[in-house]
C-alpha cells in the first residue's frame, strides 16, 4: 500500500504544472475517484485544512491523505511521493538553465503552460464549488471575500482567520 500512495503521489507531482492548486483536481482524481482512498467529503475538508495551514496545499493535501491511510508513515510517503519530482525537476532545470535561458523556444513553451495551468486551478475551482452545497449566504460571502482582497488589497491569512473564527462561532451560537 505504501508503495501505490508513493507512486500516487508521485505521478502527480510530476505530472502537474502550476503549483498545488493545479494539482487539487488530479489529487481529486486520483485518490477519490479512482482509487477511492478517501471520500468526497472528507476530500473538501482536506482541502480547507490544507489552506489553512501553512505550507503549500498539495504538500499538505498529501500529508493529510497519506497519514489517513496510514498514519505517520503515510503521511511521511505521500510527501515524498509529492516533492521529489518537483525537487528533481527544478535540479536539472538549475543544472541547465544558463544555457538555455533566452531561447525563445522555451520561452514560447512555457507561454503555452500558462493557460493549461489556469484551466488546472478552475477546474479545481468548478469541482469544489459543485460539491459544496452553496446557498445565497455562503455566495455572499465568497464575492465578499474576493472584494476584500481584490479592492482593499487584505491579506487572504487574515480572511481565512476570519472565516474560521466566524464559522465556529456561528456553529456553536447557532447564530444563522
Amino acid at each position: 500500500m505504501l508503495w501505490k500512495m508513493f507512486i500516487t503521489f508521485f505521478k502527480i507531482g510530476a505530472f502537474t504544472f502550476g503549483g498545488g492548486y493545479a494539482m487539487i483536481p488530479i489529487i481529486q482524481e486520483e485518490v477519490v475517484e479512482k482509487k477511492k482512498w478517501i471520500e468526497d467529503g472528507e476530500f473538501m475538508d482536506a482541502i480547507a485544512l490544507a489552506q489553512a495551514s501553512p505550507g503549500p496545499v498539495a504538500v499538505n493535501t498529501s500529508v493529510y491523505c497519506g497519514y489517513k491511510l496510514k498514519g505517520v508513515t503515510g503521511a511521511i510517503v505521500c510527501t515524498l511521493g509529492t516533492v521529489l519530482p518537483s525537487f528533481l525537476i527544478i535540479l536539472l532545470i538549475a543544472m541547465f538553465f544558463f544555457q538555455f535561458r533566452n531561447n525563445t523556444v522555451i520561452d514560447q513553451v512555457f507561454m503555452g503552460i500558462r493557460p493549461a495551468v489556469v484551466a488546472l486551478i478552475l477546474s479545481a475551482v468548478y469541482k469544489m464549488w459543485k460539491k459544496s452545497k452553496f446557498g445565497y449566504a455562503k455566495l455572499a460571502v465568497v464575492l465578499g471575500t474576493i472584494l476584500i482582497i481584490v479592492l482593499f488589497d487584505v491579506s487572504p491569512i487574515w480572511l481565512v482567520i476570519a472565516g474560521g473564527l466566524g464559522s465556529f462561532l456561528i456553529n456553536k451560537y447557532k447564530i444563522i
